[in-house]
């Protein structure tokens, strides 16, 4: 996990929540780039707040436009990318799903960034298609969204049968109305909703199968045992019997 390139921009415990997700990345942001026989491809992340991924991605050669709805993010943003000596391949623009193409160029990029914001547009289905919308035509799509049946899981490992229940049988995956997300999302869902938009899904993968519900002591104090935890996240992340289970869902979408 600590080579050049892979998990190490995340960091030791903030790297079990992306792992999965960089991995697949950078493996398709290299296919593309292989394919476009070009060195820097155009990338856009929407809702890409702080640039998580953005100047990451940036790192590695790439030309990153991260779209986010708070200004204060875009500051984080601008100074992160200094910080990592990446400020002229990283640009940030006010603005949210609803109306991408609006701020950004249609079909202007190779490949577009979608994490954590279908759970909160009021209709997740324009949101992918204005994604898309913003692919060239070999372009790939990375969706990434919280999986409906974690959320089951942990509250009924937290010992909260109820909110269980309400959320396996909510259309939303929704435990209760203390609950902060909108909505949750199955495998079928995201992969329905990209076929529906025009691309065709690649590869899906449950993340933070295991990570959120592994006690916290026990990674930090046992030597070993995070690059252990990291092995096996990603060795269970292309298992379908754990997508069902899994905190977050992403999807790899392409076209054709």
């Amino acid at each position: 996990m600590s080579r050049q390139g892979g998990v190490d921009p995340m960091r030791p415990r903030a790297s079990l929540r992306t792992a999965v997700v960089w991995e697949v990345l950078r493996g398709a942001l290299e296919r593309r780039a292989k394919v476009a026989d070009r060195a820097g491809l155009d990338v856009l992340d929407t809702g890409g707040g702080t640039g998580n991924f953005a100047v990451p991605v940036a790192r590695l050669g790439h030309r990153v436009t991260v779209v986010d709805p708070s200004p204060d993010a875009l500051f984080a943003l601008e100074r992160r990318a200094a910080e990592a000596g990446v400020t002229d391949r990283v640009r940030g623009v006010q603005g949210d799903a609803h109306g991408l193409l609006g701020v950004v160029e249609p079909g202007g990029y190779d490949m577009v960034l979608c994490h954590g914001v279908l759970e909160y547009v009021d209709d997740p289905a324009e949101g992918v298609r204005n994604v898309v919308g913003a692919l060239r035509p070999a372009g790939s799509l990375s969706l990434l969204a919280a999986g409906r049946g974690g959320a089951v899981l942990a509250r009924a490992l937290a010992g909260h049968f109820a909110e269980a229940q309400h959320a396996l049988g909510d259309p939303d995956g929704r435990w209760g109305s203390g609950d902060s997300l909108p909505r949750r999302f199955t495998a079928e869902d995201l992969t329905r909703l990209v076929t529906d938009a025009g691309l065709r899904a690649a590869a899906v993968h449950g993340v933070r199968v295991f990570a959120d519900l592994v006690p916290g002591v026990l990674v930090d104090t046992e030597p070993g045992a995070l690059d252990a935890l990291l092995r096996l996240e990603l060795a269970a992340a292309e298992e379908p019997g754990f997508h069902a289970v899994a905190t977050q869902l992403h999807v790899l979408a392409e076209r054709g």
